[in-house]
């Protein structure tokens, strides 16, 4: 069920992303031909009112597709095709996307402070949020929901503070044994876990945030809910920029960190584990982290038709059609690519998998 979940979870954030382009397209009377949600062949289709809505067999990712003037006898300079619209118009349809998403990552975290409350401040010590199998937190017999306490005799402090003294300290024992204390069903327990070395640099292969206090308190107004929630959404924001940030400027040290579809369900359904608050916060940060992936400027996200736009504006014409079509199906034979060894990766080393490789 959990699975079930952080899949539906996700694929919903992928249709509010993709309802972002199509209303700014329709409501500023622009034609539109399909609305799709993954990619491939269809399983579902039907066609209303001239649009094509479909549920494809990989779904990847959604596309909100528009005419060309050669079809429905659309002529070539119809005001509402939209490569004929101004600048500013096509503008706001592209990066009505990642718009949506900010917008539903803002609004998940007003519903999950409304309905699950606000945290108390952190009490000592690390959550261990989610173990990556066979890296070396699982190794050492690490699991999901231990606080660590103590690394080499010192006592870890609260929050970030905290997490970032840990993974300092992982990061410079790499390939050294390290001794840390943690809690575990009220049982304080010792163990000894050894970092891999990734280009120099200890890793454990652990998600760990602050240690949050389970119990928590409603917002006394209006005032509070939203100096809170701003608060969240822009730690979730920064946090998501730093990480795309060190992977395109360290990509060899930060490609291990990469997750796929397989990867994020698999968190996704240890979040959920949590209750409402873990969904309400996986939500939040896959939405944000949507709006930051497609705002970077490659071709077959937004970020890329962006910078073809304001290119064309500059230039006063389009880009030319054949350099366009080169770079965009170039960069989909490397997404792909990277999308199906992420799958690979990740699901080999899902337990079930791990199992069954092992009998």
């Amino acid at each position: 069920m959990n699975v079930l979940t952080s899949i539906a979870v996700l694929g919903f954030l992928i249709f509010f992303h993709e309802m972002g382009h199509f209303l700014a397209a329709i409501f500023q009377g622009i034609y539109v031909d399909g609305f799709s949600i993954g990619f491939g062949p269809s399983i579902i289709k039907k066609k209303i009112n001239a649009i094509t809505y479909s549920f494809r067999a990989f779904p990847l990712g959604g596309f909100v597709s528009f005419p060309d003037e050669d079809q429905n006898g659309i002529k070539a300079n119809d005001p509402n095709l939209l490569k004929n619209r101004p600048l500013f118009q096509r503008i706001i349809v592209i990066s009505a996307g990642v718009f949506a998403n900010l917008l539903l990552a803002y609004i998940i975290l007003i519903v999950n402070i409304n309905t699950v409350g606000i945290q108390y401040d952190p009490d000592p010590g690390i959550l261990v949020l989610a173990i990556q199998s066979d890296k070396a937190a699982s190794k050492a017999g690490l699991e999901p929901g231990d606080q660590i306490l103590k690394i080499k005799d010192n006592t870890l402090g609260i929050g970030d503070e905290a997490v970032n003294l840990l993974v300092k300290e992982i990061q410079q024992s790499s390939e050294k044994s390290i001794n840390i204390e943690i809690m575990r069903n009220n049982e304080l327990k010792e163990i000894n876990i050894t970092p891999q070395n990734i280009d120099g640099k200890g890793t454990i292969g652990a998600q760990l945030q602050p240690n949050i206090r389970q119990e928590t308190y409603k917002p006394k107004n209006s005032l509070e809910l939203f100096k809170f929630v701003n608060k969240e959404f822009s730690s979730l924001l920064i946090k998501t920029i730093d990480g795309y940030k060190g992977l395109l400027t360290n990509f060899s040290s930060t490609a291990q960190q990469l997750s796929g579809p397989v990867k994020i369900v698999e968190i996704g359904a240890q979040l959920s584990e949590q209750g409402g608050t873990g969904i309400f916060l996986f939500a939040a940060l896959i939405s944000i982290n949507l709006a930051v992936l497609n705002s970077l400027p490659l071709p077959l996200l937004d970020g890329g038709q962006l910078v073809f736009t304001i290119i064309e504006g500059l230039r006063g014409r389009p880009i030319p059609e054949k350099i366009q079509i080169a770079i965009t199906q170039s960069s989909f034979l490397l997404l792909v690519g990277l999308s199906l060894v992420l799958i690979i990766r990740d699901t080999s080393q899902l337990l079930i998998i791990q199992k069954l490789l092992n009998q």
